[in-house]
C-alpha cells in the first residue's frame, strides 16, 4: 500500500468516527451561525432574567446571607464576569441586583423586557434543536407554544434557587460530615471535597436543563438512551468549560484595545461557547437517532435499510456508530 493509499484510509476511518460524524452533522446544520445568533439573544434575556429573579425573590435571598452568596457564585461560576466580585471587572452590581424591586417602574420594564427576550431566545433555541435534529417547526399552536415557554422560563428560574439552596445545603452537610471525621473544614481535602461537591451540583443542574431543553422545550419524544447521551456529553462540556472559563476569557479582557468593551466581549464570547455546546449535544442526539434508524418524528426506518445501510458500510463503520 502506497503512502497516498495510506493516508486516504486514515482519513476515511477519521471521518467514520462518532464524533467527527457529529462535528460535520453539526456544520452543515449551520450550527456556528444559530449559535452565534443564540449567544446574541442570551444577553439579553440573561440580563432581564437575573433582575427580575432577585425582584421577586430579594427579600429571601437578602434575610439568608449564605443562600445570597451560594447564588452569587453559582452565577459567577457559570457565566463569568456577570457578578462583580468587588474588583469591578463584573457586569452587574451585587447591591443593584440586592436593592431590586419588581413594584415601580423599572421592575415593571425589566419583567417586559424578560418576556420578549427570554421567551424568543427559547423559541429561537427550539429552532435551533429542531434543525439539528433535522426535524420541521411544530404545527403547535402560537399561543400555546408562548405559554410553554414561560412556564419553562419560571422553572428554569425556580431550578437556579433551588440549585443555590442545595448548595447551602450541600455544604452544610459536608462540614457536618468533615467535624464527624476529625477533618479540618480548611483543609486541603475539605477544599477539594468542596469544589468536587459543587461541580457534581452545577453538572446535575446542567444535565436538567440541557434534558428539559432538548426533550420539552423542542417538543420532541427523544428515546432516554439517545436523550441521556447527548445531555450527559453536552453537560460534561458545560462544565469543563466553566472550569477553564477565566482562563478562557482571560485573553480577551486582558486586552488594552478592548478594555472599555471586555466584559460585553466576553460575555458574548462566553454564551457562544455555551450555545455551541448545546448544539453540539443535539447533533450527537441527532446522529445517534440516524443510527438506530430513527428520525426523531416518532417514525422508524425500515430494518432492512438499517442493515443494508451498516452491511455496505462495513465493521468498522457499524463500530463507530456505536
Amino acid at each position: 500500500m502506497g503512502l497516498k493509499q495510506r493516508i486516504t484510509s486514515v482519513v476515511e476511518w477519521v471521518m467514520k468516527r462518532k464524533p467527527v460524524r457529529v462535528l460535520t452533522h453539526y456544520n452543515e446544520g449551520r450550527g456556528p451561525i444559530l449559535a452565534a445568533g443564540l449567544s446574541y439573544q442570551a444577553i439579553f434575556a440573561v440580563f432581564a432574567s437575573i433582575w427580575v429573579v432577585f425582584a421577586i425573590a430579594g427579600s429571601v435571598i437578602r434575610s439568608n446571607p449564605q443562600l445570597q452568596q451560594a447564588l452569587f457564585g453559582l452565577l459567577e461560576t457559570s457565566i463569568p464576569g456577570l457578578i462583580d466580585s468587588g474588583d469591578g471587572n463584573g457586569a452587574i452590581n451585587p447591591n443593584d441586583l440586592l436593592s431590586a424591586v419588581i413594584l415601580n417602574f423599572t421592575g415593571v420594564i425589566a419583567a417586559g423586557v424578560l418576556v420578549f427576550t427570554a421567551l424568543g431566545w427559547l423559541a429561537s433555541g427550539r429552532d435551533a434543536v429542531r434543525t439539528m435534529f433535522e426535524v420541521p417547526n411544530p404545527a403547535t399552536n402560537f399561543l400555546l407554544l408562548k405559554l410553554r415557554d414561560l412556564v419553562t422560563a419560571l422553572a428554569f428560574a425556580v431550578g437556579i434557587l433551588l440549585s443555590a439552596a442545595l448548595t447551602v445545603l450541600s455544604s452544610a452537610l459536608l462540614d457536618w460530615a468533615l467535624d464527624g471525621l476529625g477533618i479540618n473544614s480548611q483543609s486541603d481535602f475539605a477544599n477539594i471535597a468542596g469544589r468536587a461537591v459543587g461541580f457534581i451540583i452545577v453538572f446535575l443542574l446542567d444535565a436538567t436543563v440541557l434534558g428539559l431543553f432538548y426533550r420539552f422545550v423542542s417538543g420532541i419524544a427523544i428515546p432516554f438512551r439517545l436523550l441521556a447521551q447527548g445531555t450527559v456529553i453536552a453537560a460534561l462540556a458545560l462544565g469543563v468549560l466553566k472550569l477553564l472559563g477565566t482562563a478562557l476569557l482571560g485573553g480577551v479582557t486582558n486586552n488594552p484595545l478592548l478594555a472599555s468593551f471586555a466584559v460585553i466581549i466576553g460575555l458574548l464570547i462566553w454564551f457562544n461557547l455555551i450555545c455551541q455546546v448545546i448544539l453540539i449535544g443535539a447533533a450527537w442526539i441527532s446522529v445517534s437517532a440516524r443510527d438506530n434508524g430513527l428520525d426523531l418524528t416518532g417514525k422508524r426506518t425500515p430494518v432492512r435499510t438499517v442493515t443494508a445501510r451498516k452491511v455496505a458500510a462495513g465493521p468498522s463503520d457499524t463500530a463507530a456508530a456505536l
